[in-house]
């Protein structure tokens, strides 16, 4: 199967394209292996996408986070961890979502 279409950043351009073997493509070009960590964050971005119709900047994905999941998995430093060097959109991609507004 070829891998799906994706725009010169990395983004799905089809978002229907996006599974859990995608995902981890993804992250692979991200040098990152998907964890249980990794995929709480997806499976939340991806219900946020759902209920808001859009991809959160990294404020709103903190306080998404800290209602859902708690404020242990909700901070900066805890995403950076997972998601290096622009977590917002970093897990968007991966999480097979648009590139949040007002991340670079």
């Amino acid at each position: 199967m070829a891998p799906p279409e994706t725009d010169k950043d990395g983004f799905l351009l089809n978002l229907d394209d996006w599974s859990a073997s995608v995902a981890t493509e993804l992250a692979l070009t991200e040098g990152i292996t998907l964890t249980n960590a990794h995929w709480e964050i997806i499976h939340a971005l991806r219900e946020f996408y759902s209920e808001f119709d859009l991809s959160p900047a990294m404020r709103p994905l903190t306080r998404y986070l800290k209602q859902t999941l708690g404020a242990d998995k909700s901070t900066s430093i805890y995403l950076l961890t997972l998601f290096p060097g622009s977590p917002a959109k970093v897990a968007a991609r991966i999480a097979g979502l648009p590139r949040p507004e007002n991340c670079l």
